[in-house]
């Protein structure tokens, strides 16, 4: 069966259209709906493949508005949006809690002829019966309509609290004319700076709260006084605190609400709290399994990160007469320390990553694993300048889908990095709906004539971004809800993500990602070596602030009651007791800013990125056993991960690739935590 490509046409929409045309499919969805409702004897065919095209042409009409809101922010864009997303949530809301269309999903899964179905059809009946559970769906009365008052009202506030963030990032710049100013800026962060004054039509140089230019001064600046300012105005944006301060920006009282409304919502289907809740959708089997988890990882890597801190100490009191280290100081005097210690800076390895070597030495990276060529298309209707559209197809020549990569930090773009679903994997009636995903990323961008030069971390950012990607891409699974990322447990969604990053290390990776931009020189092998002895430099420190997010993330959706911004401060200063190694202001408001858990989809799931860490780092400890490009693992990996979805539990296509069940050795390994 022929596989096609839906593309979105950005160039054709129109934004005054778009709540008119979302009406009419809403209206037409309404009346698919009403007719499955009828259905008597309810079949894949009948019911479940029709359900699903519906949802299907929601999801394809809604994506690219979606997508454009994150990456092309506009007071018109933003209008439309949110006028919009009420209606789907109310839409959605009704669905998972439509009895006629539950009663027939049980009665599928209750007919003689359930087990005779595909693995991936019987894992998706199982996941619908889950979530008509978790939306609602046995809720009656005043009950079921306060369900879709919650759904309704945190959709809102999610959207609220990322706009939020935005508008106070896009608040805030400073100017500089006197390069002096900026002593100890490496010539790239310099030029960006300039550049970036001259978008602006402003002098001298500028800087922002885009993530390059903070980590830049963070990073490098000799002013403590400017790093002081600046960390203080990123910590504290959306919040009562810092130069960014408006009423209508704050985010505190939204986490009130947000908080509150997740309790009630899982109160209302009988759970104790919204960790609970949340679990019941993931591979752990309770939040106290969650909790264990943080405590033992954290009792390897506390004393660690104590002894990181310690030493981070003594060096900048004996080089620098530093003798209180302040948040603003720490990455300024670890730059500094790495340097020492192994003759190595992170700005360093940059002239060797141009982004024009990077990403094409990315795909020939994952086109050696998987068997698979990656090819640009030309004349592509995107919605930026800087973004390209990819094709992806295998050995056979199959195209399997495509990608739109959006790689540069914008002054009207949500922070941060992600993979969005574009299009899903489905078969249609007589061709294969082919899956195309939104990669997108903050790298800095280039100045000039010359190509952006990539970090080691933004290279690695690439390197997870596309592990995303793959799992979505390259699933052979052609029933929707199951394909791809769809279905799979949200604390095991990491596992290809995190995985891809080990290639960032590998010598003959690395010569195919990297070239000199000036000499076309490859990395030197002196230099990756020194890259390598600070890989687990201050890995300690890292790994408690990861279990910091993640501790202070299940505690306050353990709370049984409503905590107030006082409250949610005084969980966050508990964790940070246990787990931080160094003291944070107490004008700091990190929560008002934390849009994973409280604009994303990570509510009491922080914890996956370590939880998944496991799975990852074992899963690539094959490849050092077995080679690091080794075609028959590659494609195992392949056959066993990515291109099975969600169609059967993550645990199990875990333990068929491996060969067992997962082991913490080699995240202990690979972070320089193993005793």
């Amino acid at each position: 069966m022929q596989g096609i490509l839906d593309l979105p046409r950005f160039s054709n929409i129109d934004l005054t259209q778009i709540e008119h045309d979302l009406d009419k499919l809403l209206n037409d969805s309404n009346a698919a709906v009403a007719e499955l409702e009828k259905v008597e004897s309810p079949d894949w065919d009948n019911f479940v493949f029709e359900l699903d095209l519906i949802t299907d042409a929601i999801q394809r009409f809604f994506s690219p508005i979606r997508h454009l809101n994150s990456v092309m922010n506009s007071d018109e864009l933003r209008e439309v949006y949110n006028a919009c997303l009420p209606k789907l949530s109310a839409w959605h809301t009704d669905l998972g809690q439509n009895k006629k269309l539950y009663k027939n999903f049980q009665l599928i899964a209750g007919s003689e002829t359930f087990d005779d179905l595909s693995t991936s059809r019987r894992k998706s009946i199982d996941n619908n019966l889950r979530d008509f559970r978790l939306g609602g769906v046995a809720l009656e009365g005043a009950d079921k309509k306060r369900f879709k008052e919650i759904a309704l009202e945190l959709s809102n506030l999610g959207t609220r609290f990322q706009e939020n963030i935005l508008d106070a990032t896009k608040s805030w710049q400073k100017e500089i004319i006197d390069a002096q100013a900026l002593a100890g800026f490496p010539r790239s962060a310099l030029d960006s700076a300039r550049q970036s004054a001259e978008i602006r039509d402003l002098e001298g140089y500028l800087l922002t709260l885009d993530f390059p230019s903070f980590h830049a001064v963070m990073t490098f600046a000799d002013d403590r006084d400017l790093r002081k300012e600046m960390y203080l105005a990123y910590m504290t944006r959306a919040s009562d605190n810092g130069p960014t301060v408006n009423p209508d920006w704050d985010n505190a009282s939204l986490i009130e609400q947000i908080i509150a409304l997740r309790t009630e919502k899982a109160k209302l289907l009988g759970f104790p709290n919204y960790a609970e809740y949340s679990i019941a959708s993931k591979m752990v089997e309770s939040p106290e399994q969650v909790l264990e988890f943080i405590e033992n990882l954290a009792g390897q890597a506390k004393p660690a990160a104590i002894k990181d801190y310690r030493q981070l100490c003594e060096f900048a009191a004996t080089e620098y007469g530093i003798d209180a280290l302040q948040p603003w100081d720490i990455s300024y005097y670890s730059n500094k320390l790495k340097k020492k210690l192994f003759n190595f800076s992170e700005e360093d390895l940059k002239p060797y990553f141009p982004a024009n070597v990077a990403i094409p030495g990315l795909f020939e990276v994952t086109g050696r694993l998987f068997g698979i060529t990656i090819e640009k298309s030309e004349d592509a209707d995107v919605w930026h300048k800087d973004v390209s559209l990819y094709t992806i197809t295998d050995q056979s020549g199959t195209l399997r889908g495509a990608f739109y990569m959006d790689n540069y930090a914008r002054s009207d773009k949500r922070g941060g990095a992600w993979m969005d679903i574009c299009v899903g994997r489905m078969r249609k009636e007589d061709f294969i709906q082919l899956p195309v995903a939104y990669l997108t990323c903050n790298l800095t961008p280039p100045v000039g004539d010359e190509p952006a030069l990539l970090t080691h971390n933004e290279l690695t950012t690439l390197f997870h971004e596309f592990g995303h990607g793959l799992h979505h891409m390259l699933t052979k699974v052609d029933d929707s809800s199951v394909a791809g990322i769809n279905g799979v447990e949200w604390d095991a969604v990491e596992l290809p993500s995190q995985f891809l990053e080990n290639w960032c290390w590998d010598r003959e990776s690395l010569d195919l990602l990297g070239a000199h931009y000036e000499t076309g020189e490859k990395l030197p092998e002196d230099l990756l070596q020194k890259a390598r002895a600070a890989k687990n430099f201050q890995s300690g420190m890292g790994t408690v602030r990861q279990l910091e997010f993640a501790l202070f993330d299940m505690k306050i959706h353990l709370s049984t009651d409503c905590p107030d911004s006082a409250h949610v401060q005084s969980i966050l200063d508990g964790v940070r007791e246990a787990l931080a190694v160094y003291p944070i202001p107490r004008a700091v408001r990190f929560q008002n800013g934390f849009s994973h858990i409280f604009a994303g989809g990570y509510a009491a799931g922080y914890f996956s990125y370590k939880w998944a860490e496991v799975l990852s780092s074992d899963a690539f400890s094959r490849f050092e056993e077995e080679g690091i490009f080794n075609s028959d693992t590659g494609a195992q990996f392949l056959h066993c991960i990515l291109e099975r979805g969600g169609s059967q539990k993550a645990l199990k296509l875990f333990s068929d690739f491996r060969g067992r069940a997962p082991q913490i050795d080699a995240l202990l390994r690979h972070t320089g935590l193993a005793a």
